[in-house]
């Protein structure tokens, strides 16, 4: 073996790597609004991914040994495509998945999503998965095949506001008028959506792009309650 070819190799995978970590410190260094950054973020990845694999070739068909491997290699790409593509027939489909979440953006970061029940907010969008935050700091790994197959409900894609709602039961002997009024009040929208034995009032509030939705609901539930109290409706509640 030609050590000369081997330095060579060496060398090339080093320039490699650097400009990999290069390309990726720019693409990253940038602060995007959420649609760019999104793209960018798979771009990213992708780009790295493929100048590594072509600096590392490139500097493997150095060597002559390697080469020739290589030409016989090449040689059979067909059926070794054939048989990859039926053993990563999922991954793949993850994959272009996830270039389709970065391009039509179903889904963006930061976004508050919720698909087959799990609901939380977009924290990553990887190459075949993408991580999704719960309130309660969790992590849930979704195929990006299933995101761009299932119905996805996504409250934050065309708009910076989210909605914050909670349901008060009051007597329907009581003041609805009155009621409706005071829970609508402090920038909060109200109104009937049904009577019965009680009436059913909404409350909602429009909150800013990366506030808790919980939370607000929470403050809508107390002021809610205490709004009540100063009517002297005692039987009140808010769910």
């Amino acid at each position: 073996m030609n050590w000369t070819h081997v330095a060579v190799a060496g060398a090339v995978i080093v320039a490699t790597i650097v400009l990999a970590k290069f390309v990726d410190w720019r693409i990253g260094h940038h602060h995007l609004e959420p649609g760019a950054a999104t793209r960018y973020r798979v771009l990213r990845r992708s780009i790295v991914t493929g100048i590594v694999f072509i600096g590392v070739f490139s500097a493997l068909l150095v060597i002559p040994q390697v080469r020739a491997v290589a030409g016989a290699i090449l040689a059979s790409s067909a059926v070794i495509g054939i048989v990859f593509g039926f053993a990563a027939q999922r991954t793949l489909g993850n994959f272009v998945a996830g270039l389709l979440i970065a391009f039509a953006q179903p889904i963006r970061l930061g976004d508050r999503i919720e698909v087959q029940g799990v609901r939380g907010e977009v924290e990553e969008i990887g190459f075949t998965y993408t991580w999704v935050r719960a309130q309660d700091n969790s992590r849930y790994l979704i195929p990006n095949e299933l995101i761009v197959s299932e119905t996805v409900h996504n409250s934050t894609i065309r708009s910076e506001e989210s909605r914050a709602e909670v349901t008060v039961r009051v007597p329907a002997t009581a003041d609805i008028e009155a009621v409706l009024a005071t829970l609508g009040s402090d920038g909060n929208e109200s109104y009937l959506a049904s009577v019965g034995r009680s009436a059913i009032v909404k409350v909602r509030r429009w909150i800013p792009r990366g506030e808790s939705i919980e939370q607000a609901e929470s403050d809508l539930r107390l002021a809610s309650y205490l709004r009540l109290r100063e009517l002297g409706i005692v039987g009140g509640n808010a769910d």
